[in-house]
């Protein structure tokens, strides 16, 4: 018999955890639901995020905010208040350059973190949401990448503290939603990008965003013949939503299939900053996937999902706020 409350579904939800919350996506997803009425909870233990990214809602009555490490206590234990209907789990070093720095809390995260996560979720009856990675393909052998392929992944190799992590999460997640302990959901989140993220992140765009503002080379990998498709970070959160709100177990992948190769990116960046940025080519690193563009037919069948905001759009609106972060002057370019 399955004795877990009983909680309002999509948008009813009334209280929201959200845990990596004052992160880079975490932070647009705390925003939009209360936006949307829903009082969030954020816990975070600041690793690669900072409190002061949600420091103008301190004052919100419907928000709360809670240091701590997910994956190294039960959230049952750090006096959360009332109910939880929707539990979203995002904690997790994102960039290469982070999870390199902190392998074993990446691993941990994964692991631990994820299976804290779901035991609240299971204790509250709160819909669970993983948000998974595109990683989980590895290098793929397939392009565009759709939900059925299993990857193509090194187990050892310097990424798999990343990718293996989100592949044991999804499998955790994956066996509660089977033996109906939660009623859980798997988000697949491809390259997303926008504003909030840190200038040092040692991601694509915002490596060449402040490249490009302050006139140095865009120092492309490779030959830049690898791909990338980048997802708005607004798209990337109304998918989670999405997916939170259906009830289905997914996994669903979230992302824009506009797929670009990464030389196609800097010099996309390089005209819309009107630099006089050059391009640097440095080398190759290990394991990094040459193709990586989501099929996102389920998302369109299933969810009524697509991503709305270009790569024009986009891009101008987060160089123009890596420019004001810098405190450099930006002027887009008419003809791009």
């Amino acid at each position: 018999m399955d004795n877990r409350p009983i909680r309002p579904a999509g948008p009813g939800w009334k209280r929201a955890l959200i845990t990596g919350g004052a992160g880079f996506l975490g932070t647009h997803l705390c925003r939009s639901l209360l936006a949307g009425g829903t009082h969030v909870i954020c816990v975070d233990n600041f690793l690669t995020s900072s409190a002061t990214a949600l420091e103008d809602l301190r004052g919100n009555a419907g928000f709360a905010l809670y240091e701590a490490d997910v994956a190294a206590e039960p959230l049952t234990g750090i006096g959360l208040p009332g109910d939880i209907d929707l539990v979203v789990h995002l904690a997790s070093p994102a960039s290469p350059m982070d999870y390199h720095r902190h392998p074993l809390a990446t691993l941990e995260v994964g692991s631990s973190g994820t299976r804290n996560a779901l035991e609240l979720a299971a204790r509250t009856g709160a819909r669970f949401v993983l948000t998974s990675t595109s990683e989980v393909y590895g290098d793929p052998a397939v392009n565009p990448q759709n939900e059925s392929y299993y990857g193509n992944v090194n187990p050892v190799g310097p990424r798999s503290v990343y990718d293996e992590a989100k592949r044991f999460a999804e499998a955790l997640t994956a066996a509660h939603q089977r033996a109906g302990t939660v009623d859980a959901g798997i988000v697949r989140i491809f390259n997303t990008y926008g504003p909030g993220m840190r200038p040092d992140d040692g991601r694509i765009v915002p490596t060449f965003a402040c490249q490009a503002l302050r006139g140095e080379p865009l120092t492309v990998t490779g030959d830049g013949r690898q791909t990338r498709s980048l997802c708005h970070v607004d798209d990337t959160v109304r998918g989670i939503l999405a997916v939170a709100a259906s009830g289905r177990p997914g996994p669903v992948n979230i992302g824009n299939p506009d797929e670009a190769t990464v030389l196609e990116i800097a010099e996309r960046i390089i005209a819309l900053a009107g630099s006089s940025s050059g391009i640097e080519h440095i080398p190759f690193p290990e394991d990094d996937p040459m193709t990586r563009c989501p099929d996102i037919a389920r998302a369109r069948q299933e969810l009524g999902w697509e991503p709305a905001i270009g790569w024009r759009e986009g891009l101008s609106g987060t160089l123009a706020w890596f420019a004001a972060q810098l405190g450099l002057p930006f002027q887009a370019e008419v003809r791009v």
